[in-house]
């Protein structure tokens, strides 16, 4: 598959979320919603309410990733109420199958996440429940950190455990994804990107996501 952009706003105005949605509307593929609830990350950003309020002004799919608590209870009810894509933490889901299971049922793309320090071999049964695997190159919780290229190697296992199970899933990488690091995560094999400051800190957003995208796709090795 083509590399995808997915802008996050967590690094956008909260004030005007629709109006920096609409600046990326022509060139991202998704629009990524970081929720975070104060307790699984020590930050508290947006809520249901607001996605719900953000599908009615998007273009674009919502791409819902889910650091809270307990995924297992809210994470249906964002793909109920429209998200293309919702993604769950192993660290957080007390009933993982179960609940992408639900995601899916509910229309949604299902991806589970992991943290930095979360290996993913021990996650290898579950590929075949879901559309995304996402790894985390930063700490989760805030925006603007620097890339870990620690979790490059993780990367690199996590394409070939997709590749050996010949499955369709979705490779995602999300923190410290800029200009300077993009390249590394698609050599490394990721298709999915989540971009936050580098694409709402550049002058012209719609325009980074264009860089972003021809830098991934000269480096693809997948």
């Amino acid at each position: 598959m083509a590399p995808q952009i997915s802008p996050s706003i967590l690094s956008a105005d909260f004030a005007r979320l629709a109006e920096d949605v609409a600046l990326i509307a022509d060139t991202a593929d998704w629009v990524h919603v970081d929720v975070m609830d104060n307790h699984f990350v020590p930050n508290l950003t947006l809520g249901l309410p607001v996605v719900e309020a953000l599908l009615k002004h998007s273009a674009l799919p919502l791409d819902c990733h889910l650091m809270i608590e307990d995924p297992d209870r809210w994470a249906p009810q964002y793909a109920e109420a429209g998200a293309g894509s919702v993604t769950i933490h192993a660290e957080a889901a007390k009933a993982p199958v179960r609940t992408l299971r639900t995601i899916r049922a509910a229309g949604a793309r299902a991806g589970l996440g992991v943290n930095p320090a979360t290996p993913v071999d021990g996650f290898e049964d579950l590929l075949g429940e879901i559309d995304m695997l996402l790894l985390m190159t930063v700490e989760p919780g805030f925006g603007g950190q620097p890339f870990l290229d620690v979790v490059l190697p993780k990367v690199r296992r996590a394409r070939e455990l997709i590749k050996g199970r010949d499955l369709p899933v979705w490779l995602q990488v999300d923190g410290g994804v800029s200009a300077a690091t993009i390249e590394r995560c698609a050599e490394a094999g990721a298709d999915v990107f989540v971009a936050g400051s580098a694409v709402y800190g550049a002058d012209d957003p719609a325009e980074a996501v264009r860089g972003l995208r021809a830098q991934a796709e000269a480096a693809a090795t997948w």
